[in-house]
């Protein structure tokens, strides 16, 4: 990879792109959609400043944790564009992502902790689904699988499930007299 000299302050779209480790047409994409800029020289060619790069790094990194470049794009145009975002640019920028970070953090943990148990989806395949989940009530609380999902603000519970309230039971609610598997501390 060719090195950067201190002096270039303006890098073409080749030299952004090996820099980036970023295709060419990537950066077109990017750049079409308002999250990186370019100048264009009397031939017609692109050149960005130096910090389209800490910018593509940025789009980069966000993109494989997951966010939408629709949240990226909101984020960027926090940053001033008349110079290069300082540190405390970049760090108001962060400040802002902490608890969706965190959120996106704590639900990749579970995620790498929790899959071999019972997530509440309601497939009952796993022989601890009729333990922690009897009869699929977990199905109650809505779709999806109850007790690996992680929402803003909810803190999940030692057994996995989450902190917010769920609604009764189908089961209970309609009197059924069919005991829980585990209801008498048998198991």
């Amino acid at each position: 990879m060719t090195r950067l000299e201190f002096r270039v302050h303006e890098l073409t779209v080749g030299q952004l792109a090996e820099r980036s480790g970023v295709a060419v047409s990537a950066l077109h994409f990017y750049e079409a959609k308002g999250l990186i800029s370019s100048r264009r020289t009397a031939g017609n060619q692109r050149r960005f400043s130096r910090d389209a790069l800490r910018r593509v790094s940025f789009i980069k990194v966000s993109q494989r944790v997951g966010i939408p470049l629709s949240e990226i794009k909101r984020a960027l145009a926090t940053l001033p564009e008349e110079r290069t975002p300082t540190v405390a640019d970049w760090a108001r920028l962060s400040e802002t992502w902490k608890t969706d970070l965190d959120d996106r953090i704590a639900q990749l943990q579970k995620l790498r902790d929790d899959l071999t148990e019972c997530i509440g989806c309601g497939c009952l395949s796993i022989n601890k689904c009729a333990l922690t989940n009897p009869y699929d009530q977990l199905g109650d609380e809505g779709p999806g699988p109850r007790r690996l999902l992680v929402r803003h603000g909810d803190a999940p519970h030692a057994d996995g499930a989450q902190s917010t309230p769920s609604a009764p039971s189908a089961t209970a609610a309609q009197g059924d007299s069919q005991a829980e598997p585990c209801a008498d501390d048998i198991c």
